[in-house]
């Protein structure tokens, strides 16, 4: 079942059918630990109306929050350290990688996040920067995981490079997350050889690709959800992002104009243009 963010409200697919969510607010129904099942019965009952095709989702976000892991991925690990090196703080992201504590950070709050064709941004001073395509993950406000989105976590990697004490504004500015183009409801973990594909494209032509199967997450992603909860509430539920396995090289930055394409595909595609 997917669940999207309309502008006339929460519309669900199952098995080749549309349904309007009449029957709670986004935010009530992202905060329940039986979304799936709660809706399933909806159905089922006949209290939900047919709906048309979402023509354009929202960014399937309200009161949620959205944070981040760092350093899930050995290509992200890597990464880190080769930027922060002149710096001195390669091994803090070395040690972070094998440590038991999971690096978590903020990100974004609704008015941050873009949509599906929604425009991202780059920081006018930061000259460096990347796309992040990363598996999202959608937790109740009783910290279970519920679902699963693609998340577009925009760095700019001069500025965490140059002092890891400024990973926030690195992180966080406005359009610097991509949430879409729906959440996918699932009681199950999702299987270790789901995909992950990035595109960027610069006018006519392929400027980077890549791809990766999520089983390359080092940590488990229950664990994740776990560390995030030890100490915070979120009422209406939380989106966590689990980290990029997909790093461009080095001589790569994001330009304006430039068109983001991520891929899951029991999720769908998230498409983003770069402003």
């Amino acid at each position: 079942m997917k669940l999207f963010r309309t502008s006339a409200g929460a519309v669900i697919a199952h098995t080749g059918n549309f349904y309007h969510v009449t029957s709670a607010t986004w935010d009530q129904l992202l905060a329940r630990e039986d979304i799936l099942a709660f809706l399933t019965a909806r159905i089922d009952a006949g209290e939900l109306p047919k709906a048309d095709e979402p023509a354009q989702a929202l960014a399937p976000i309200e009161g949620q929050e959205v944070w981040a892991a760092g350093v899930t991925y050995l290509r992200s690990k890597v990464a880190r350290m080769e930027e922060s090196k002149s710096a001195g703080s390669g091994d803090f992201y070395d040690r972070v990688y094998s440590a038991p504590r999971p690096e978590l950070f903020y990100k974004a709050s609704a008015h941050r996040v873009a949509g599906p064709g929604q425009p991202i941004r780059i920081r006018k001073d930061s000259r460096w920067n990347v796309p992040e395509p990363e598996l999202a993950l959608l937790i109740s406000a009783s910290g279970r995981i519920t679902g699963y989105t693609i998340g577009n976590d925009v760095s700019s990697r001069d500025i965490e490079g140059e002092n890891p004490l400024y990973l926030p504004q690195a992180k966080v500015y406005d359009g610097s997350a991509a949430l879409g183009p729906c959440i996918l409801l699932a009681d199950a973990p999702l299987p270790g050889n789901t995909q992950i594909e990035l595109e960027i494209r610069r006018g006519d032509a392929s400027a980077f690709a890549g791809r990766i199967e999520i089983s390359n997450i080092k940590r488990e992603l229950s664990s994740l959800a776990e560390y995030l909860f030890r100490e915070c509430s979120f009422p209406a539920g939380c989106f966590l992002m689990t980290g990029t396995g997909i790093v461009p090289p080095d001589s790569f930055t994001l330009q304006a104009g430039d068109e983001v394409t991520i891929n899951i595909a029991p999720i769908g595609t998230l498409r983003n243009q770069v402003r």
